[in-house]
């Protein structure tokens, strides 16, 4: 009667023991959950040179800082190179490419060769 307890206590535990492999095994194999990167434009407008753009064409607005959650993707859609200086450095983004942020901080964004009258836009991530 004792042999038969125990086996019955081991089987069990071994089947417990399958079952939770099983589960962490499903759970590990589902995808990730990404986190999409928010989308800065910055774009040439009147007076001041460049600007972070937002809205749709109809509703546009047209700002010097901005404040961005997560990992920024910035988007130059500018006349020329722009020069981003973050916590992580010093980077140039060249017209119609992006540039991924993910360190939060704060970022000071200039043109090349920038007039000292034009505009330095200032981007916060959080």
């Amino acid at each position: 009667m004792r042999k038969s307890i125990f086996t019955g206590i081991a089987a069990i535990a071994l089947l417990v023991g399958v079952a939770s492999l099983m589960f962490t095994a499903a759970a590990s194999a589902r995808p990730a959950h990404k986190v999409t990167a928010t989308k800065v434009t910055v774009a040439m407008h009147d007076p001041g040179c460049h600007w972070f753009v937002s809205g749709p064409a109809s509703k546009r607005t047209w700002r010097l800082t901005r404040t961005a959650t997560g990992p920024v993707s910035l988007l130059n859609l500018d006349q020329a190179t722009l020069v981003v200086v973050g916590p992580t450095g010093t980077a140039k983004v060249k017209v119609g490419h992006t540039l991924k942020l993910t360190a939060k901080g704060h970022y000071k964004i200039t043109m090349v060769k920038q007039a000292p009258d034009d505009n330095t836009l200032k981007l916060t991530v959080n």
